[in-house]
């Protein structure tokens, strides 16, 4: 893989999953929160089951402050937050310092959030400055295999949740494209069968989601 190690390619594309993790499970949870908040006690479930995490809230309001805000929770927003920057720490030479700092931002933003009296606000700040990250990756980085390995880890993220919140088969096939154009860049080994078998899968008259995630989670060798 060039001069790009095994060991750091595997974190350039966790760091890139990982941000993009919670960009796409902020965005979907912003849809989702007023409908948790009006409807019943047990509509959280429904959010829990798509992303397929274990319902270790047992209420709405638990879950609407624990599933954000608590680092001692896996599947937390928060703590996929902190495994980016993680990551980015380890990567900083490679990614630079400008570029690590946006992730810094987003965990500052993370922590104002707390304790604001408008928490869905001060969140849309985490969205912004991973946005932000993305446009610094682009400027700042000129090593193209890192940033396609990123880019890479953040197109398989964004599939694989689109996949598990049911994302209509357009929205899917132009994500594919995006992430089949890019993953030829890396350098890395790839299940080219995979890959060439998903674009089948999103021309059915129905999607078969739960088989689609496996196949998105098996591409990287």
């Amino acid at each position: 893989m060039g001069i790009i190690s095994v060991e750091k390619a595997n974190r350039l594309l966790w760091l890139g999953r990982y941000i993009e993790r919670v960009h796409t499970t902020l965005k979907e949870f912003f849809i989702g929160f007023d409908n948790m908040i009006e409807a019943s006690d047990d509509a959280y479930k429904e959010f829990c089951d798509r992303i397929n995490i274990p319902d270790v809230y047992g209420s709405k309001e638990v879950f609407l402050n624990k599933y954000i805000f608590d680092e001692t929770d896996i599947n937390s927003v928060a703590s996929n937050l902190n495994r980016a920057y993680d990551n980015a720490i380890v990567m900083r030479e490679e990614i630079g310092s400008e570029t690590l700092s946006y992730i810094q931002l987003a965990i500052y933003d993370m922590d104002k959030s707390r304790s604001a009296q408008s928490t869905i606000v001060e969140l849309q700040n985490i969205i912004d400055h991973i946005l932000a990250f993305w446009g610094c990756v682009d400027d700042m980085i000129d090593e193209e295999c890192i940033r396609s390995i990123m880019k890479t880890g953040r197109r398989i993220e964004r599939l694989d949740l689109y996949l598990r919140f049911s994302r209509p088969a357009p929205i899917l096939k132009r994500e594919l494209k995006k992430l089949t154009r890019r993953i030829v860049r890396t350098g890395m080994s790839y299940n080219t069968i995979m890959l060439e078998n998903l674009p089948y899968m999103f021309n059915q008259p129905e999607v078969d989601y739960k088989s689609a995630v496996e196949m998105v989670e098996s591409i990287i060798v």
